[in-house]
């Protein structure tokens, strides 16, 4: 199965704007002056420049920067070993996915939940907080069986009516950031009405009688003024949940994207705890299964020259950070060297405005390696052309089903296109020449992890393609116990145990009201939810997925548009502290009055001012653990 986005890669890997060389700025930054390098001459640079930094400022100074446009363990995690080896600043990974991690594993204990194949076993299933048409093509498979063999009702619960919504038997149009609150109405009726599994409760959980006064006090009156849904359709949902067996939650990360966001994901995690629904065929939930690959890391990061004194930066505040914002900097020392793999932050991250200016800064040395000059290679020093996921080895593995997965090279690189691992090692080795941790072949790397992994042989997995880690029934419905030290489901989970910020948070089941509120002047509530075409920033460069997308728009409700004298198509103003926006309109009755939603991450120059839609987004850290809340964002509109 192939998505609508990765169905066109092929276009993207034979892109007449692919890199195919080093580049060097001769001109100002974002002047886009560059000329062409040897690789032998660029990593020189950038190697002399590290050095540089390193011994004026610290090795704390140098930040390498990375993300997921490379998604195999061994090209993408390797930037890791060049971090721990020379001691450089460590990086909190946390623009995807620590909020919602945080919020699971607060009750499970890990990143693992129901196997996805039960879905197709399931009688209900429902779609929270995650568009699957667009983004999980696996997961409408599993659906669409349930739906064929067992006449399954599939339901979903976002805050717009998104392509998964138009094909659900019934949708249920959410306020932004209050899933916490509809969860806990849930959990209201199904005590209200003696549903719930006190013998699972008893068994396998904490829960006690501090939890159940709680739930009792969050009533389908107190739910339909937070969440905005009917108090009739809460209750109805509840009662259809209760009385399937076979109910399956599928979570996505959507609904953690709020300040709230780790506390929503555990409160709606609780629903097949206080049903027992974990034990049934069919049923439980699912939000990722991470946690079950065993694939050792020491070698691939260099795990074992990890200094843990060394700062670790928030990559979300990578603007205040690059604005010499001392907390964020941990009182260390500004950052002055970067390496960025596998990311694009200029398009990608909040508070675009303080991400511009920190890459503008003459004293920062930036070098890019991308296969494409994008907005933050734009702003580089060197940039260094890199290849595909066609172009090299690696292994790969989904959080949405069960195998680790040989990837390997089908094509020739592009041009002088290099790894990720190749870069790695020969920039390491200037720095710290004939350290072993640079010395490694790509192949002997994977061979050495795989052993201490207790996987087969490289050899093997070449004849394999892949190997199944679903684990048994047993372990991924919990009947053996959950993940916790006391292996219960844990409705009261010690926040300050998962995170720094865990105190700023309740230990019990939670709306969490600290989402950033509407008021008279920023009456509209953003979501920033991911277009079909495009995979954040990648993908946009390619015609045929533009052409889909056509240009930036704002969905706006038609009531909303008329008390603002707005017509469809109009070019209006979105804006709050941080910055304001100029954007097209389209109406869209798929929503609240009082939100808006802005499909992208289309670059910031489609944007009529030449600023996207990061620019409104805040980094601000979402507890326990820090992440961007992208879809908590309060803002005013204006017609132009």
């Amino acid at each position: 199965m192939i998505c609508a986005k990765v169905a066109r890669y092929s276009e993207r890997v034979h892109h007449e704007e692919r890199l195919k060389t080093p580049l060097i700025q001769m001109g100002e930054k974002g002047d886009d002056n560059f000329v062409p390098i040897s690789w032998e001459n660029a990593l020189g640079e950038i190697a002399e420049r590290f050095i540089k930094d390193a011994s004026s400022y610290g090795a704390e100074s140098v930040w390498p920067y990375y993300y997921g446009g490379t998604m195999g363990y061994f090209q993408r995690d390797g930037i890791n070993r060049l971090r721990h080896i020379m001691k450089y600043s460590g990086m909190d990974k946390t623009i995807c996915a620590s909020i919602v991690q945080s919020g699971w594993t607060a009750g499970v204990g890990a990143s693992i939940g129901t196997s996805p194949y039960e879905m197709s076993e399931s009688d209900l299933i429902i779609l929270w907080g995650t568009n699957a048409v667009s983004t999980q093509v696996n997961v409408m498979h599993h659906i669409s069986k349930a739906r064929k063999k067992r006449g399954a009702r599939l339901i979903v619960i976002d805050p717009y009516e998104n392509q998964s919504a138009i094909v659900a038997d019934q949708y249920l149009c959410i306020n932004p950031g209050t899933d916490g609150a509809l969860a806990l109405t849930i959990m209201n009726v199904l005590l209200r009405e003696n549903k719930i599994d006190r013998n699972f409760l008893l068994e396998f959980t904490d829960y006690n009688d501090e939890v159940e006064k709680i739930i009792s006090q969050k009533n389908l009156t107190w739910g339909e003024q937070i969440t905005g849904i009917p108090a009739r359709e809460i209750e109805k949902l509840a009662i259809e949940y209760a009385e399937t067996e076979r109910a399956f939650i599928r979570l996505g990360y959507g609904f953690s994207r709020h300040r709230n966001g780790a506390a929503a994901v555990h409160s709606v995690s609780c629903l097949p705890s206080i049903t027992g629904k974990w034990l049934k065929n069919g049923g439980g939930a699912l939000l990722s299964n991470y946690d079950i690959y065993h694939l050792d890391r020491t070698l691939i990061e260099g795990l074992k020259e990890r200094d843990k004194k060394i700062r670790n930066l928030d990559m979300s505040q990578i603007g205040r950070i690059l604005n010499n914002f001392n907390l964020e900097l941990k009182n260390g020392p500004p950052v002055k060297s970067m390496l960025i793999q596998n990311t694009n932050p200029m398009v990608v991250a909040p508070e675009h405005n303080l991400v511009r200016s920190g890459f503008s800064r003459k004293d920062l040395f930036v070098c890019v390696h991308d296969q494409f000059l994008t907005e933050t290679a734009k702003l580089a020093n060197i940039v260094l052309p890199a290849t595909t996921f066609f172009e090299h080895d690696d292994f790969y593995v989904g959080g949405g089903h069960s195998y680790l997965q040989f990837g390997p090279k089908i094509i020739e690189p592009i041009a002088e296109s290099k790894s990720n691992h190749e870069v790695i090692c020969e920039l390491g080795n200037l720095l710290s020449p004939g350290h072993p941790g640079f010395q490694m072949s790509l192949e002997k790397l994977i061979e050495e992890t795989l052993l201490i992994s207790g996987y087969p042989t490289l050899s093997e997995f070449k004849k394999l393609k892949w190997v199944n880690c679903q684990p048994q029934k047993k372990i991924s419905n919990f009947d053996s116990g959950f993940f916790t030290k006391d292996k219960k489901f844990h409705f009261q989970p010690n926040w300050r145990d998962i995170g720094p910020t865990g105190n700023l948070m309740n230990n019990y089941p939670d709306h969490l009201d600290i989402i950033d509120r509407i008021t008279k002047d920023f009456p509209f509530k953003l979501v920033t939810a991911p277009a079909r075409s495009f995979l954040n920033s990648t993908f946009t460069e390619i015609k045929s997925s533009r052409n889909r997308e056509e240009k930036p728009r704002v969905l706006i409700h038609p009531l909303a548009a008329k008390r603002y004298n707005i017509i469809d198509g109009q070019i209006i103003k979105i804006g709050n502290k941080r910055g304001e926006v100029v954007i097209h309109s389209k109406f869209f009755d798929g929503l609240k009055e009082n939100v808006l939603v802005v499909e992208s991450l289309w670059p910031n120059e489609y944007f009529i001012s030449g600023k996207g839609i990061n620019v409104l987004t805040s980094a601000d850290p979402v507890p326990p653990n820090g992440g961007a809340a992208f879809h908590d964002t309060s803002v005013w509109i204006k017609p132009i």
